[in-house]
């Protein structure tokens, strides 16, 4: 196909396909001339997740391309591409560490993975995310959210293990890397989406409850 049916398949306009090639994002098309090119289902599918990434994961495209060369890596394994695309997708800030807040944290995420009895790599993007969130409920005063944290971790640990067996599931390698890269990022938006839909419908079932003296809060 050319990039115009490329274009009006995928939805994405031709300057934004151009400037995706550009940037590595989408491979270029076999060169019939100068100023052709043809084009195939792979670079259609590569155009839709790179789309994807970017508008509905809201990576950078500098980082949707590190995540999307992780594809055609071979020479990971399921586990490593995992921990290569969480690597890329969660976004890394300078924070300041050498603070009570932060060490009471660490502590924290120590005691929760020893009592799940996860195995995690020291240092990880994840792991640092997670301290720092639980450092910033410390600094705000809002130490009781973390009676919700055993909460978090089952609903976490139980998404996990299905999307885990969902990759497995998948065909053939190559489709368990798009998977796991589909799932890491867009994952995170749709667990957030689900959740906040769910705060509205238990603060609306709440909201109609009654009261003592029989009347409608």
């Amino acid at each position: 196909m050319r990039i115009a049916e490329l274009s009006r398949r995928s939805g994405v306009p031709v300057p934004t396909i151009k400037y995706y090639m550009r940037e590595g994002l989408v491979p270029q098309g076999e060169r019939t001339s100068p100023n052709q090119a043809n084009y195939d289902e792979s670079h259609l599918r590569r155009l839709r997740l790179a789309r994807a990434l970017v508008d509905v994961g809201g990576l950078p495209v500098a980082v949707a391309h590190d995540v999307l060369q992780m594809l055609d890596d071979r020479r990971s394994n399921l586990h490593d591409l995992l921990g290569k695309a969480q690597y890329a997708a969660t976004p890394r800030r300078e924070t300041d560490t050498d603070t009570e807040e932060w060490r009471q944290a660490e502590e924290d995420v120590r005691t929760l993975i020893a009592e799940r009895g996860w195995v995690i790599r020291p240092g990880g993007p994840a792991l640092l995310s997670l301290t720092e969130t639980i450092a910033l409920l410390r600094r705000l005063g809002q130490d009781s959210y973390l009676k919700l944290l055993g909460g978090y971790a089952d609903a976490a640990e139980r998404v996990a293990n299905e999307e885990v067996a969902h990759v497995v599931a998948q065909p053939d390698i190559e489709s368990m890397a798009e998977v796991v890269v589909v799932g890491t990022v867009l994952g995170d938006a749709l667990l957030a989406a689900l959740r906040r839909l769910a705060q509205e419908s238990a603060s609306s079932r709440l909201a109609q409850e009654p009261v003592p003296d029989g009347s409608s809060r």
